[in-house]
């Protein structure tokens, strides 16, 4: 908005002095980290009074967890804080005419709007159930479908590509003109570049770090480019669904869902600015995607809300995000990896998410195998999701979630490594 509202003030009085710092992603990144920061601390104190006030608390069912009984009462919805602190930054300080932006904000209010209601259920009417999974599982659907759809047929959703290199892959049909990339941005000689509307995504372990989804079709080129939404769609509606389930199952001790985002948000930011780079992208080899360096700004901004809801997050808790805040953090990151192509390592990076979904699948398996099997349900956990596995050995709950933070920080880091692995 700022870029907009300054914008239109040098077309009527000329320039401002200083206004040319928004046009560094690196100078708007560091605003967004320290506006959502600001917010999510100064404010966070006031609407957990307010949260008290409408005695929106949390009701615990006693699973035999040491100190449970004790968050009896503790404020819930506190996702309402962490939403805040991301979309006013990104409204004042990212370029609002950028597609990847406003998807992603569509995905934070969309992805808050569905955890909202559930919390408003459990907390309002009662209902411990909450909203009924059908509902959710249609609200995630319908957010991996508009991503989808978007990827797809949006125009500025694109690929740079040198033509030579299009032409191979079997791409002729460019979006606008042709671009002189110069020798010295990455690049040995001068080349002829040119943007794509590819199905291709970035996966290590291959030649170029490339894949086309086109290529996973039994159909010969043309005819697969044109049916790959086939395979496209259901795959970002899985996703989507799996991953804001899973930052969902993870948000069960205090501070651990809150800080495994964070880190995760952080990772996310390093690649968007490294693929919205064309000296970065060059370097490393990896798919060059205009626009997607506002992506820092957002990432700057989720990171910052992270850490500041972590203020009042870590333990002992004085609020939760409930699924407000859960429902979100994994829709948020599950859009960001998807426009940045880096879906196919969300195994990895987000491998603590991953880890405890398996848990919980692979616990009611197992139990209802067993209870077919033997007439008694049998466990492979001591609970699930995992982190109540190591509560019930014992384990206090907030060396739980450092050990888990360190995971996820070495998960990150093995992320990124990716990039250079071909």
């Amino acid at each position: 908005m700022l870029i907009q509202l300054v914008e239109w003030l040098e077309s009527i009085y000329g320039d401002f002095k200083g206004a040319g710092l928004l046009q560094y992603i690196t100078f708007r990144a560091g605003m967004a980290a320290i506006l959502s920061l600001i917010i999510s601390m100064v404010f966070g104190g006031r609407i957990i009074n307010y949260l008290r006030y409408l005695q929106v608390g949390e009701t615990v069912r006693d699973l035999g967890l040491a100190g449970q009984k004790q968050k009896e009462g503790t404020p819930t919805m506190g996702g309402v804080i962490i939403i805040m602190a991301i979309l006013i930054p990104c409204l004042l300080l990212a370029d609002l005419q950028n597609v990847y932006i406003v998807l992603l904000i569509v995905s934070t209010i969309w992805m808050a709007t569905i955890g909202f209601i559930d919390d408003y259920i459990k907390v309002f009417r009662k209902n411990k159930q909450g909203l009924r999974g059908t509902f959710k599982v249609l609200g995630q659907v319908g957010l991996g479908l508009l991503i989808a759809m978007t990827m797809i047929l949006h125009e500025d959703v694109v690929v740079r590509l040198e033509v030579k290199d299009a032409q191979q892959l079997g791409y002729t049909e460019m979006v606008g003109d042709t671009i002189q990339a110069p020798a010295g941005i990455g690049l040995p000689q001068a080349t002829l570049k040119g943007d794509y509307k590819a199905n291709l995504t970035n996966v290590p372990f291959m030649k170029g770090n490339q894949l086309d989804y086109s290529w996973l079709l039994p159909l010969e080129s043309p005819k697969a480019s044109k049916w790959v939404w086939l395979l496209f769609v259901p795959l970002v509606i899985f996703i989507v669904t799996a991953v804001s389930n899973a930052a969902n199952l993870t948000d069960g001790v205090d501070g651990l869902a809150t800080g495994v985002s964070g880190i995760i948000g952080a990772t996310l930011g390093i690649f968007a600015y490294v693929s919205g780079n064309a000296i970065a992208a060059n370097y490393l080899n990896i798919l060059h995607l205009p626009g997607t360096g506002e992506l820092v700004i957002f990432s700057a901004a989720f990171m910052g809300a992270c850490l500041g809801f972590l203020w009042y997050n870590a333990y002992p808790a004085q609020i939760f995000m409930g699924d407000t805040g859960s429902l979100t953090l994994g829709g948020i990151i599950a859009a960001m990896a998807i426009l940045l192509r880096k879906e196919l390592l969300i195994p990895l990076l987000c491998g603590i998410f991953l880890v405890e979904n398996l848990s919980v699948i692979i616990q009611v398996t197992y139990f209802k195998y067993t209870k077919r099997k033997y007439g008694e349900g049998r466990r492979v956990f001591l609970m699930s999701p995992l982190h109540h596995h190591y509560q019930k050995k014992g384990m206090p709950e907030v060396k739980i979630v450092a050990r888990f933070w360190i995971i996820g920080i070495l998960l990150a880091v093995l992320t990124i490594i990716t990039l250079k692995i071909r």
